[in-house]
């Protein structure tokens, strides 16, 4: 009797953790129930995937989607939406909103928030404050939370822990991995004074130098080794942190950014000015060289497009006053494809940082790999699709993206949530119906 399923992906070419294979996918009741289902195999929604890449549902691990907050910049609806048509199936959510996750009231609410109004699936990140340190053991294992997250420098108010004793504080209240925004924030006050309003922007990567983030990270390794607490380092920006960080992998994992994969000082800031301003910012050509090399050799474990989108107005003040961020969530997955076409990695390896490495690193349950009894996440690509990113084309809210007319070869054509087509050449459907990321 042939099979029946409720989804069936066919004749699609399959990103398996042991290899690519022409094969089709069955699923029931939103998990993965079949590799290799048979020519006569049947379903009550069948999908022509010949021609197309079928990956495992694209995690982007790091995102601000501004909720609670400005929702004319972004919020969890239009953030999430805006994921889907970039064929991300889940992000997970930075907690520096406003006002900020960081006790067990806040997260409750950003809980049942997630629950109705995400099309893909979220994870969210809670805050650590000198105020909470007594809490984050048991905030740590909240429902859909994926890590403590910590700034060590470039923050405001209670979310920034920038000396060692209240670092070390942090690291011995509980004992999952702690992801942390690693720069020297000793070193940023002093170095402030050097500089003036209306500077160039590419005076930017002057204030926040080298040093600063490798001191930052020189500082968390130290205290991290003496703890035992596992750190995964954020948005690491420099060569000197991607050479040390290879001696560290007992205890660390390192997350690199598509736009320090993707642009480059000066370039960056002649061209886009204050929407080219990060932080840690982007830098010049050794850094850049260095994180492929860092990508190529196994250093980095995932990617991630740290989307933080600002008005259009608060981007184009002058430096310093401009606000450091960049959208990215929606075009993560077209850069990193045009990357894998342009051989700059394989396909296999972006979805080992995409795919695998968060599901690593935060402790996934059920995602991360074509297999059976995962969820049924997929993401379908078009490896031979050339467009053009246009800002019509970004869903937040704020609508800029730093790769407005960079033309790009490999598309995301539909985006599948635990079994639900949430996103098909470019239509979102259905409804939201997001559900909160398990972690061990």
């Amino acid at each position: 009797m042939a099979a029946h399923f409720d989804l069936l992906i066919r004749g699609g070419t399959c990103v398996l953790p042991w290899g690519m294979e022409q094969t089709s996918v069955g699923v029931r009741q939103g998990r993965i129930a079949a590799l290799g289902a048979g020519a006569d195999a049947t379903a009550g929604q069948v999908i022509e995937a010949a021609g197309l890449h079928v990956l495992p549902g694209l995690i982007d691990p790091h995102v601000h989607l501004r909720d609670p907050g400005d929702k004319a910049v972004e919020s969890i609806p239009t953030g999430t939406r805006a994921a889907v048509l970039g064929g991300i199936t889940a992000v997970f959510d930075m907690p520096n909103t406003s006002p900020a996750i960081t006790d067990a009231e806040r997260l409750a609410w950003k809980q049942g928030y997630a629950e109705t109004n995400a099309w893909c699936d979220m994870g969210l990140y809670v805050g650590g404050t000198r105020a909470n340190i007594p809490e984050l053991a048991s905030l740590e294992t909240g429902r859909g939370v994926c890590a403590i997250k910590v700034f060590a420098g470039s923050s405001t108010g209670d979310l920034m822990i920038e000396d060692d004793e209240s670092l070390e504080r942090v690291m011995r209240a509980g004992r999952r991995p702690i992801a942390y925004h690693s720069e020297d924030e000793y070193r940023l006050q002093a170095r402030k004074p050097m500089f003036k309003s209306g500077d160039p922007y590419s005076r930017h990567m002057e204030w926040r130098d080298e040093e600063a983030a490798f001191l930052g990270t020189r500082r968390l390794m130290a205290l991290a080794r003496k703890t035992g607490r596992p750190a995964h380092i954020l948005h690491v920006s420099t060569a000197e942190e991607l050479d040390y960080l290879k001696d560290y992998r007992d205890i660390a994992t390192v997350e690199v950014l598509v736009n320090h994969l993707t642009q480059m000082a000066p370039d960056v800031y002649d061209r886009l000015k204050g929407y080219g301003v990060m932080n840690p910012p982007i830098r010049g050509q050794r850094h850049y060289e260095a994180s492929w090399a860092a990508v190529r050799d196994g250093t980095v474990d995932t990617i991630g497009s740290d989307h933080a989108p600002h008005s259009r107005a608060a981007k184009e003040r002058p430096w310093p006053e401009v606000a450091a961020g960049l959208t990215g969530v929606q075009t993560l997955v077209p850069v990193m494809l045009d990357h894998v076409n342009a051989g700059r990695l394989s396909l296999a390896r972006m979805v080992d940082l995409m795919c695998a490495g968060p599901a690593r690193v935060y402790g996934v349950v059920g995602k991360g790999r074509l297999a059976a009894g995962y969820d049924a996440d997929f993401t379908l690509v078009d490896m031979r699709r050339t467009r053009r990113i246009e800002e019509s084309w970004i869903a937040s809210p704020c609508g800029w993206t730093p790769f407005a007319g960079m033309q790009v070869t490999g598309w995301p054509v539909a985006t599948i949530v635990r079994g639900q087509v949430v996103m098909r050449e470019d239509e979102v459907l259905g409804g939201p119906a997001g559900r909160l990321v398990a972690f061990r």
